[in-house]
């Protein structure tokens, strides 16, 4: 005996019925994730800003976020992990200039020296002719600003682990961070030690075979590929070493601490 209810045959939607539905879905996921990302934004709008240490200016959830991610990719960091490197050729003759922060003032490069304080008080006053006694390493890499720009640029000076060697701061190096100053302590620093020793990590005193210009940090600058151009100080004058995260300038104004690329 046959079913008296027979099944009804589902009738295929229609292209316009197919298209509605669609539309229908694609805007209610829109609607429903851009709930959820206005929420998150309200929320990290009104959450508190960080209490004030060596960075501040930063909500204190995405602060929490940055010191995470940058714990996260330490255990990551290798001295064997190299920038990629180019021939003299590539590099740009005219060479981006960013900031003056920390150039304003003027400086006798004759008379220059860098000071450097370590842990026991004892201070070292070092010439740039001692440093360009030591031997002298290229780089010709894309420098990064965290603006958006790139462009690769040539330099020439001595490795920071060299420097480290031979003025006897290995016990210093051994600490979990180093701080540079302008002369004036208007623009800072502050590098994590692994980044500082990074085998391509310059003191550097020549751009394009040339002695640093006034803009671009004579007489001597840091120039560190592992890190964004932040972290590349102009005219160096000072460098401490610490346990504690020295202050950094862009850091103090809510920007990573780490700033590495």
């Amino acid at each position: 005996m046959k079913n008296s209810k027979l099944k009804k045959v589902k009738k295929p939607l229609t292209i316009e019925q197919q298209i509605n539905r669609r539309t229908f879905i694609s805007f209610g996921t829109f609607t429903v994730l851009s709930g959820v990302a206005y929420g998150g934004w309200s929320w990290l709008k009104n959450s508190p800003k960080e209490i004030r240490t060596a960075t501040a200016g930063a909500k204190a959830p995405l602060r929490r976020a940055l010191n995470k991610t940058e714990l996260f990719f330490r255990n990551f960091f290798s001295n064997n992990h190299l920038v990629k490197t180019y021939p003299k050729e590539r590099a740009a003759k005219v060479v981006r200039y960013n900031s003056g922060i920390g150039l304003k003032s003027m400086i006798d490069v004759e008379d220059w020296q860098l000071q450097v304080k370590k842990q026991s008080g004892e201070v070292l006053n070092i010439t740039l002719d001692q440093i360009k006694a030591l031997p002298k390493t290229e780089l010709i890499f894309d420098f990064k600003c965290v603006e958006g720009w790139n462009q690769i640029s040539h330099w020439g000076g001595v490795k920071f682990s060299d420097f480290i060697t031979h003025f006897n701061l290995t016990d210093q190096a051994k600490l979990d961070y180093v701080g540079l100053a302008t002369p004036d302590k208007k623009y800072y620093v502050g590098i994590d030690m692994p980044s500082a020793m990074h085998p391509q990590t310059l003191l550097a005193y020549e751009m394009n075979d040339k002695p640093l210009i006034p803009k671009h940090g004579e007489p001597l600058r840091l120039i560190i590929p592992v890190k964004y151009g932040i972290k590349n100080l102009k005219r160096i004058g000072s460098m401490a070493f610490s346990n504690q995260r020295p202050p950094d300038y862009w850091a103090e104004k809510g920007y990573d601490y780490y700033s590495g690329l």
